[in-house]
C-alpha cells in the first residue's frame, strides 16, 4: 500500500461544526446576495457560534436516504465505519437548509411571491426526503422592520407565508439590508444555531434507538458503530464532554470484538481513529495527563496486534503514524498555551514515530522481494481511490470471516502490498519525523537528544545516497560531541563520514575524516587504522583510495569513476585545512622559552609536533608566522634529507627556532598567530595544515587539564624524564619585548615634605657603568602619569630654580637632553617643583640613553631606561589667625565707622624645618591704617616648627563708608622661604584672604583725658570728649555713678544740646580713695534723640579702670642713694 494510507482522513482531524446550507443566494451577479454571504464567512471571529455554511443552489440533490431498517434480526455487518460517512454529515447532510427570498411586506405582487417562494421550500423538501433536517425562510427586504406588534400587516402577512409554506413561526426570518447588516446576521446566526442543535439531539436519539434491537453476538460491530456516530453527532452538537464519554464507549468496544488476521487492520484502524478524538478532546478540555494517559494505554493495546507476518511493515507503518499524530496534537496544543517541560514534550512522540518507521523500513527490506512481479488482476485501489469500510482490504471487502474467501487472491494481495511497499520513500518519512523531535528538543533545551536525532537523520540521508545533506548534519554534530569528549560516537559518526566523502568523492572531506580517524580520538583498531592511514597516503600521491568496508556495493563503483576524474583535474592538488577545531592525527604545540625577552637577547621558539597514526609520517616543511610578518623568514624548516621531518608513531619531535627581535617592537607582544604543516609533494597532493595561534586542538584543553591534575608524577625515572611528557607540555603563543636593562644608577637627593608653593628641589645624580659611551641621554622627571587630573593642574615642574615658576610650567618635563655620558661619569641636575595643593605626589624620574649593542652578530641600537620614583607629601607651611579688637584689646564683632580697632595676626610654623619670614604686608579695600605707613614686624624672622609670629595693625573705617553692609578687609601678605635656602633662594609670597567685617554706626563719639596712673588721696583731671557725629542737633543726658573708691568734683547730672559736627568738653576732678586697679565712676550718656542708641554701647569707648598708686613719702637724694 502507499505511504499515504497511514494518513489520518482529514474529517476525522478537523474540527465538526454544524453544517448549515444556504439557497436562493446569487453571490457571483447580485451585490446585495455577495454582501450577505460575506457577512456571514468573512473574519468570523472566535466569538461567533460554531458554524458551516455553504451556498447551494435551490433545487440541489443532497444524499438520498437509505431506507429505515425495522429489524437487525438477520442483518449481518459488513464493517465498522463507513469511509464517507464523517464527510457526508461534515459537507453533505446540512442539519439546516435556510432559503434566502427577496420579498418586502408591502411588495405588490405579494400574492405572487408568496407562491413562488412556497413553490421553493417544497423543492428542498422534496430533494430532502426522508432527512430530519430543518428549513428555514429569510426574507430578504430593503427597508428596516418595525417593532414587533406595531405592524398589522407584516405580522398578517407573516402568518399567511408560514402557513403557504408549511413553515413554524420561529423558522422565518427577515433580514433587512441596511448598514447594520453584520449584526443582523449574528442574530440569525444564532437562530440556525439552535435549530442545528435540535437537529443534531433529534440524529443522537435516532441512533441511540437502534441499540434495543441489536444482540452481542452477530452486532458487535454495530456497538461500536453506534457509540462512534452518537459521540461525532455531539461534537457537532458541540457538546464535547458527552462527546468524549460515547468516544471512550466507543474505544472499549472496539477493543472486545474477536481478533483475527482478517480483521485486525480494520479494528487497529477504527481503534486509532477513535483515540485520535479521545487525545484531541482531552488537550481541548486541558487535561493533557488525561491524553497522555490515553495514548499509552492505546499503545500498550495495540502494539502486538501486528497481524499478517507478511505484512508486519504495516503495523509498524501504523505506530509511527499513531506516535505522529499524538504529537501534533501535543504541539497543536501548545500552540494554543499549553505548557510543557523538557522530559514531557511532543518531540519525543515524533522520535518514537521515526523508530518505528525505520522499524517499517527494515522489515519492508527483509519482507519484500526483489525480483518478484506484480501480480495481475489483484486490486489494491480503486478508480475512486477509496474503500467502502475503513481498515479493510481492498480485494475483499465486507468480509468479516476468519479465513480469507479466496486464498489464491489473499497471496497476491499480499504480494502486491508488499511490491507497493518498496515504492515508499522510507528514508523521507523517516527525516521528516527526525526532523520535527529536533525542532521540539531545541525549542527545550535538550542538546543531547538534538544531537542523538541529528545523527540518526545524517545516516538517512547517508542510506538515501543524499551525501551533501548527510555530511552537513554529521559535521554539525561532530563539533558537540568533540567537545564533550564522546569519542566513541565521534568515531562511529566519522566512519560513515567517511563513506558519505569517499562515495562522493570529496577529497578535502576525505582527508580530515581520514586524519580525525587516525588521531588519538578514534576508538578504532589498529589494522582499520592502518588500513585507514594508507589510503590517505594514496589520495595524497594523487591516487585512488580503496573503498570503505562499510560503503553500499552498487555505488562504489560510481565513486571510483568520480575519483579517477579528480585525480584528472590539474590545479586542484593544494589543500589548506584548519585543523584546530578537529583532533588530527598530528599534534603540534609552539611556545616561546620565556613570557619575555629583552631586546637586547635572541628570542628561543619551541614547536613539538606529535603523530598518532599507526605508521610514520613525513611533512615537507613547518612555518609559523607572527604578528609581525617580518619575522616569519626566521621560522621556518624545510625537509633537507629523507628524515629530517618525520614523525615516529608516538614520538615528540622539537623544532626549535631563534630569532632577534625589532627595536621599534619594544614594549610590544610577539604573537604566534599560525603555524602551518605541509603534507604530501608537489608531484602529488600537498595538503597544508594550519593551526590558529600556537597550536592544539579540540582536545588538548582537557587534557593540559587533566595533566596538571594528576599527582601521579613519583614513579617517572630517568628514562620518562628524557622522553617529553605531551600532556604537560603548555602552550605559550605570545612574549612580550622589553628594553635592554639599563647599567645606569639614578640618586635622588631632597628633604621632604614639599611646602605648599615652594620651588621644591630634587636633586638627581645619574652614573654611568656601561661599556660604551651612553649618548643622547634624555630626561623625563614630574609628576607620574595616570594619578588624578586635578593634581597635574596643581603640580608645576622646572629646571629654573631662580625664580617661582608660573601656571604654565608643565606637570612634567619630557625629554630634556642631557647630553652623552661616558663610562663611570657622573651627571648632576636640579629638578624644581611647585605644588599648588596638599597630599601625597608620585614624581617619575627616567633617564633614557641609547648604545650600541651586538646580538647573534648583528649589530642594533638599544634604546635603554631606567626609573625612579618617588612619593612626597605636600604640606601647609603655616597656617594664619586673624582676630579684632578694641584699642583696649577688647574681642570686636562690629567695627564703628571713622573709630580705631586693632588687626592681629598670628602665624604658627607647621613646617619641619625652620622658615624665614622676610617681611609682610596688608593690601586694604574699604579700610584704612590709622598710622602713616604700615611696617612689617615680622622682617627677617626665623621661626621653628611650633613657634608662632604675631603682628598688630591699627585701622579705621572711612566715615563715608555705608555702613549698613558687611565689608571686606582685604588681604595679608607674607613672603617667606627656606632658611635652608639660603639668601639666593626665591621667595614665596603666601596670600591669606582677611575676614569681612560688620560696621556699625555711632551718632555719639565719646573720648576721654586721664593720666595713666593715679596716687591715693591725691587729685587728678578726667577731661571727657562728646563728639555729635550726625547730621542733627543731638540731646545728651550725662549722669555720673559714685564709687566707693573715688570722690569726684564736677557735674554729677548734665543735660547737654551738641550741634552736628561739633563736641563738648566735660571736665572732672577724681579723689582716689584706695589703692589698686580701680574702677572710675561710670559716666550714664543717654541720647533722647536717638532711642536705639543705649548708654552701655556708648560707655565702651570709656577706660572702665585705672591704677591707683597707695601714698607714700617723697624721696630725696639721700635715700634715693641709701636704697
Amino acid at each position: 500500500m502507499a505511504g499515504t494510507q497511514w494518513e489520518l482522513p482529514p474529517e476525522l482531524c478537523c474540527r465538526p461544526l454544524a453544517f448549515v446550507a444556504l439557497t436562493g443566494l446569487d453571490v457571483v451577479f447580485n451585490a446585495v446576495h455577495r454582501a450577505i454571504w460575506d457577512a456571514f464567512c468573512a473574519n468570523r471571529r472566535a466569538d461567533r457560534v460554531p458554524i458551516s455554511f455553504k451556498v447551494l443552489p435551490g433545487d440541489h440533490e443532497y444524499p438520498k436516504c437509505r431506507s429505515k431498517r425495522t429489524s437487525y434480526e438477520w442483518y449481518i455487518p459488513k464493517g465498522i465505519l463507513k469511509t464517507g460517512w464523517m464527510n457526508k454529515h461534515l459537507n453533505l447532510v446540512p442539519a439546516l437548509v435556510v432559503l434566502f427570498y427577496e420579498l418586502d411586506w408591502d411588495d405588490p405582487q405579494w400574492k405572487e411571491k408568496q407562491s413562488e417562494c412556497a413553490t421553493k421550500v417544497e423543492i428542498v423538501r422534496t430533494s430532502l426526503q426522508g432527512r430530519n433536517t430543518k428549513v428555514a425562510v429569510v426574507l430578504i427586504q430593503k427597508k428596516t422592520p418595525l417593532p414587533p406588534g406595531e405592524d398589522l400587516v407584516a405580522s398578517e402577512r407573516a402568518s399567511a407565508l408560514c402557513n403557504a409554506c408549511d413553515l413554524s413561526g420561529k423558522s422565518l426570518f427577515v433580514l433587512p439590508h441596511t448598514d447594520h447588516l453584520v449584526g443582523y446576521i449574528i442574530r440569525l446566526e444564532n437562530a440556525f444555531y439552535e435549530h442545528a442543535q435540535t437537529y443534531y439531539y433529534t440524529e443522537i436519539r435516532r441512533v441511540k434507538s437502534h441499540k434495543e434491537f441489536l444482540n452481542k453476538t452477530t452486532h458487535q460491530l454495530l456497538f461500536v458503530r453506534h457509540q462512534f456516530k452518537i459521540a461525532f453527532f455531539s461534537e457537532l452538537k458541540q457538546d464535547t464532554q458527552n462527546a468524549l464519554k460515547y468516544y471512550k464507549t466507543a474505544y472499549s468496544l472496539v477493543h472486545e470484538l474477536r481478533v483475527h488476521e482478517t480483521n485486525m487492520l480494520e479494528i487497529k484502524t477504527m481503534a486509532g481513529f477513535i483515540n485520535y478524538k479521545i487525545c484531541r478532546l482531552c488537550f481541548q478540555h486541558n487535561t493533557p495527563l488525561d491524553a497522555i494517559a490515553q495514548f499509552r494505554k492505546h499503545i500498550d493495546l495495540c502494539k502486538k496486534k501486528i497481524g499478517c507476518a507478511e505484512l508486519a511493515f504495516e503495523h509498524s507503518a501504523w505506530m509511527s503514524k499513531q506516535f505522529q499524530s499524538f504529537g501534533e496534537l501535543f504541539d497543536e496544543a501548545i500552540k494554543l498555551g499549553l505548557t510543557a517541560i523538557q522530559t514531557q514534550n511532543p518531540g519525543f512522540y515524533y522520535q518514537q514515530g521515526a523508530c518505528y518507521s525505520q522499524d517499517r523500513k527494515q522489515l519492508a527490506q527483509q519482507l519484500c522481494q526483489i525480483g518478484a512481479s506484480f501480480p495481475a488482476q489483484v486490486p489494491v485501489e480503486t478508480q475512486s481511490g477509496g474503500l467502502d469500510f475503513y481498515g479493510q482490504r481492498l480485494w475483499r471487502q465486507g468480509h468479516q470471516s476468519i479465513d480469507p474467501p479466496d486464498a489464491d487472491k489473499e497471496k497476491s494481495g499480499i504480494l502486491a502490498l508488499q511490491m507497493k511497499e518498496r515504492d515508499v520513500p522510507h528514508s523521507e518519512l523517516i527525516i521528516a519525523l527526525l526532523s520535527n523531535a529536533v525542532a521540539q528538543f531545541k525549542k527545550y533545551k535538550c542538546p543531547r537528544m538534538k544531537s542523538h536525532l541529528m545523527v540518526q537523520m545524517g545516516e538517512e540521508y547517508y542510506h538515501a545516497k543524499d551525501y551533501i545533506k548527510a555530511l552537513k548534519l554529521l559535521d554539525y554534530v561532530m563539533c558537540d560531541y568533540r567537545t564533550e569528549r564522546w569519542w566513541g560516537l565521534l568515531t562511529a559518526i566519522l566512519n560513515t563520514a567517511l563513506c558519505c566523502a569517499y562515495l562522493m568523492a570529496s577529497v578535502k572531506d576525505y582527508i580530515i575524516y581520514s586524519m580525525e580517524l587516525l588521531g588519538r580520538a578514534s576508538t578504532l583498531k589498529e589494522e582499520q587504522k592502518s588500513r585507514i592511514q594508507k589510503n590517505l597516503f594514496r589520495v595524497l600521491m594523487n591516487e585512488v583510495p580503496e573503498a570503505e568496508p562499510e560503503c553500499d556495493p552498487s555505488s562504489v563503483s560510481a565513486a571510483r569513476s568520480l575519483w579517477t576524474d579528480r585525480t584528472a583535474l590539474a590545479g586542484s592538488n593544494e589543500l589548506t585545512i584548519e585543523v584546530q577545531d578537529y583532533v588530527p592525527f598530528i599534534q603540534c604545540k609552539a611556545k616561546f622559552q620565556s613570557p619575555s625577552f629583552h631586546v637586547d637577547q635572541s628570542i628561543q621558539l619551541q614547536v613539538f609536533l606529535r603523530a598518532d597514526c599507526p605508521h610514520p609520517v613525513s611533512f615537507n616543511k613547518l612555518a609559523v608566522s607572527f604578528s609581525n610578518q617580518e619575522y616569519n623568514q626566521w621560522c621556518a624548516a624545510k625537509s633537507q634529507g629523507p628524515d629530517s621531518l618525520t614523525l615516529l608513531p608516538g614520538k615528540t619531535k622539537c623544532c626549535n627556532f631563534s630569532f632577534v627581535a625589532k627595536t621599534e617592537d619594544v614594549g610590544k607582544k610577539v604573537e604566534i598567530t599560525g603555524i602551518e604543516l605541509v603534507l604530501g609533494s608537489d608531484s602529488g597532493r600537498c595538503v597544508f595544515l594550519s593551526w590558529r595561534g600556537a597550536g592544539g586542538d579540540t582536545a588538548s584543553a582537557q587534557e593540559a587539564l587533566q595533566a596538571s591534575r594528576s599527582s601521579r608524577r613519583w614513579w617517572r625515572g630517568l628514562g620518562a624524564r628524557q622522553e617529553l611528557d605531551w600532556d604537560s607540555l603548555t602552550v605559550q603563543h605570545s612574549t612580550m619585548i622589553i628594553s635592554r636593562i639599563p647599567k645606569i644608577s639614578v640618586h635622588l637627593s631632597h628633604q621632604p615634605p614639599v611646602l605648599k608653593n615652594e620651588m621644591y628641589c630634587i636633586c638627581f645624580t645619574v652614573q654611568s657603568q656601561e661599556a660604551a659611551v651612553a649618548q643622547d641621554i634624555r630626561l623625563t622627571a614630574g609628576l607620574k602619569p595616570g594619578q588624578d587630573a586635578n593634581l597635574g593642574l596643581a603640580t608645576h615642574v622646572t629646571l629654573d630654580g631662580s625664580s617661582v615658576c608660573d601656571d604654565g610650567a608643565p606637570a612634567l618635563l619630557t625629554d630634556v637632553p642631557l647630553g652623552d655620558l661616558k663610562p663611570g661619569e657622573k651627571l648632576e641636575r636640579c629638578v624644581f617643583v611647585r605644588c599648588a595643593s596638599t597630599g601625597p605626589r608620585v614624581f617619575l624620574f627616567q633617564v633614557a640613553y641609547s648604545i650600541d649593542t651586538e646580538v647573534e652578530g648583528r649589530q642594533i641600537v638599544c634604546r635603554c631606561h631606567k626609573d625612579e620614583m618617588v612619593t612626597i607629601e605636600t604640606v601647609v607651611p603655616f597656617e594664619v589667625s586673624v582676630k579684632f579688637v578694641s584699642t583696649k584689646f577688647e574681642p570686636l564683632e562690629q567695627v564703628a565707622v571713622d573709630i580705631p580697632f586693632l588687626l592681629m595676626t598670628d602665624l604658627v610654623s607647621l613646617s619641619p624645618w625652620p622658615l624665614m619670614l622676610s617681611s609682610s604686608s596688608l593690601q586694604l579695600l574699604t579700610l584704612s591704617s590709622s598710622t602713616t605707613q604700615l611696617q612689617s614686624q615680622l622682617q627677617h624672622v626665623v621661626i621653628q616648627t611650633g613657634e608662632c609670629a604675631s603682628e598688630c595693625f591699627c585701622l579705621r573705617c572711612p566715615s563715608g563708608t555705608n555702613s549698613a553692609n558687611t565689608v571686606a578687609t582685604g588681604q595679608y601678605l607674607v613672603s617667606w622661604r627656606r632658611q635652608a635656602s639660603g639668601p639666593d633662594g626665591p621667595l614665596i609670597q603666601t596670600t591669606v584672604s582677611l575676614p569681612h567685617v560688620i560696621l556699625e554706626s555711632v551718632p555719639v563719639y565719646i573720648t576721654a583725658d586721664l593720666p595713666s596712673f593715679g596716687r591715693v588721696r591725691e587729685s587728678f583731671p578726667v577731661r571727657y570728649h562728646i563728639e555729635n557725629r550726625t547730621a542733627l542737633v543731638q540731646e545728651v543726658e550725662i549722669a555720673v555713678e559714685p564709687s566707693d573708691a573715688f570722690m569726684f568734683s564736677g557735674l554729677k547730672q548734665v543735660r547737654l544740646r551738641i550741634l552736628p559736627g561739633t563736641q563738648q568738653q566735660m571736665l572732672y576732678n577724681y579723689y582716689p580713695l584706695m589703692a589698686g586697679y580701680q574702677t572710675l565712676p561710670q559716666l550714664n550718656v543717654c541720647l533722647p534723640r536717638c532711642p536705639d542708641s543705649n548708654s552701655l554701647a556708648l560707655r565702651r569707648f570709656l577706660p572702665q579702670h585705672i591704677f591707683v598708686k597707695p601714698q607714700g613719702r617723697q624721696l630725696d637724694d639721700t635715700s634715693i642713694a641709701a636704697a
